[in-house]
């Protein structure tokens, strides 16, 4: 199993993600992704504000100890980073900020990738039905 401390470490995977493009651990064999994510140096973006480089630094902190979110003030840490001044958490928790992304689209479905449809084939035969008995 696995604690929270983990869910905080892969919050920062996806800010990193959602603000690069890209992840912060990548390489040619999953085995060099493994080594530089227990390495734990991340390299960032010039375009990175210091501010989120201190978030995302203090969410993939390899040290469980001393991960946001993993510590003593739990959460609060986290949302007490200089990435989140003037966001107000009790508006947010009751709904009551409206989005700054606004979405205008013309028709259902029109934000999304057009493609080809596949059919979808089944094997004859099952190679291991002891495996798919309560299946």
């Amino acid at each position: 199993g696995y604690g929270k401390a983990v869910d905080w470490w892969s919050t920062g995977v996806l800010i990193y993600e959602m603000v690069a493009g890209y992840p912060p651990f990548f390489a040619e064999q999953p085995i060099q992704i493994y080594e530089k994510i227990v390495a734990g140096k991340v390299r960032f973006p010039s375009s990175f504000s210091s501010s989120l480089k201190e978030l995302i630094k203090n969410l993939l902190q390899v040290d469980l100890t001393q991960r946001w979110g993993n510590l003593k003030n739990g959460v609060e840490d986290i949302k007490k980073a200089k990435f989140f001044a003037g966001i107000n958490w009790v508006s947010i928790y009751k709904g009551e900020l409206d989005s700054p992304l606004k979405i205008v689209s013309s028709k259902h479905g029109d934000l999304f990738e057009e493609y080809e449809e596949k059919e979808i084939s089944c094997a004859a035969h099952n190679q291991n039905p002891r495996e798919f008995n309560d299946f």
